[in-house]
């Protein structure tokens, strides 16, 4: 594994986003199937290829910085070592 790609995939109606021994897991649409690409990634903002049920690929946007937050961990600091963010489903 590499040790500055995070991960993004989905769960049901929850996205995950892991890096090193780091998982967010937040609530996202029940309607979403899966996430196609990560197009962009720019300190805990993410541009992003979905799929939801029953439409056509759409493009989608996450900001980590609010959840990050709320858990009190430094955004910043979390985010240094990230140099780009994958689809990996497992």
């Amino acid at each position: 594994m590499n040790n500055t790609t995070a991960y993004l995939y989905s769960d049901g109606e929850y996205s995950i986003f892991s890096f090193g021994n780091v998982k967010l897991k937040f609530l996202t649409s029940k309607n979403l199937e899966k996430y196609i690409n990560v197009k962009e990634w720019d300190n805990g903002y993410l541009v992003v290829t979905k799929k939801n049920i029953g439409k056509s690929e759409q493009e989608d946007y996450i900001d980590l910085q609010p959840i990050l937050e709320n858990l009190y961990m430094d955004p910043e600091k979390f985010y240094r070592p990230i140099k780009k963010v994958e689809v990996r489903y497992v």
